[in-house]
């Protein structure tokens, strides 16, 4: 790996950081170290970087900002890339923009609001990036970004640039296209907006901003809600309703505050989290029959 490093640096693929430890770079604050942590310059040194990757059979994990991933307490004996430099934004038109993977949401929906471009205020309170807000197909507040994107540049598997459609892009409840190719890697969106009231859209993220503090335990290191909610009923009614609110495993718990988020309430192991995370499930499936499904990823449990 120590050569496959050098080789990265002599190639100028973009910043590397070495043993790099993810709790920096995660939301839940947890994860093990990574061997090296790459920043590509653009698309033509991430398809270098990639190739080299496949090449030498170096496995490797693109990362947003962590914020609905959880990793093992193991090395991560890879890379894993962060495309923070893909953080252009063009005005297509009035109401529609082009936008990096990298481009951090909530700093979007910030920027469309004060331009009184309404579709993104759900996304105010939502911590990643565009590629991966994309990627999850984030949303709340009854909307999502399969409401908003209307074409994404997309690098394939074989390393060729293509513009993929709404349509093709697979939007469902907090799933898309990507979590079925994961080899398929999102470069830019465009998203298409529509004309708002801008005193009315801060209103309404005032609104939400305070229900959010009110009602999730923001103070802690979390990865927002652990489960997607089934049909016609709500996850942390279900986790609340067994009791389980409170239930810690080391320095994890179920918050007090919100039974559908597991909290770092201090020095937290990714194993205290897991734990958590499957004791919940299983007690929901074992007493009402719901195969809850977990919104977040397990990286590097293998």
């Amino acid at each position: 790996m120590n050569e496959f490093i050098d080789i990265i640096k002599e190639r100028e693929i973009g910043k590397c950081i070495e043993n790099a430890s993810l709790k920096r770079f995660t939301s839940y604050k947890v994860g093990g170290v990574a061997r090296c942590i790459v920043y590509p310059k653009n698309t033509k040194k991430l398809i270098e970087l990639l190739r080299l990757c496949n090449n030498r059979k170096v496995k490797y994990k693109v990362l947003g900002n962590g914020t609905n991933t959880l990793f093992s307490d193991k090395e991560y004996d890879g890379i894993i890339i962060k495309l923070d430099e893909f953080n252009e934004l063009t005005m297509v038109n009035e109401t529609t923009l082009k936008v990096g993977a990298g481009y951090n949401l909530i700093k979007l929906a910030l920027l469309a609001t004060k331009k009184s471009l309404s579709g993104l205020e759900f996304a105010c309170g939502i911590p990643g990036t565009v590629g991966g807000a994309v990627y999850m197909n984030a949303g709340a507040y009854k909307s999502d970004m399969g409401y908003i994107v209307k074409r994404v540049k997309v690098l394939t598997p074989n390393y060729t640039v293509i513009n993929m459609t709404n349509a093709e892009l697979d939007f469902h409840y907090r799933t898309s296209f990507f979590q079925k190719h994961p080899d398929y890697i999102c470069l830019e969106a465009t998203l298409g907006l529509k004309k708002g009231n801008r005193e009315e859209m801060i209103e309404i993220n005032k609104d939400r901003k305070e229900r959010r503090e009110a009602s999730q335990p923001l103070e802690y290191p979390s990865a927002g809600s652990v489960f997607r909610n089934p049909e016609g009923n709500f996850a942390g009614k279900l986790i609340e309703d067994l009791g389980l609110k409170g239930l810690t495993r080391g320095g994890a718990q179920i918050s007090t505050k919100h039974a559908n988020f597991v909290i770092n309430i201090g020095n937290a192991t990714a194993n205290d989290i897991k734990d958590l995370i499957t004791f919940a499930h299983d007690a929901v499936l074992d007493n009402y029959g719901i195969d809850l499904k977990v919104e977040q990823e397990f990286v590097n449990w293998d």
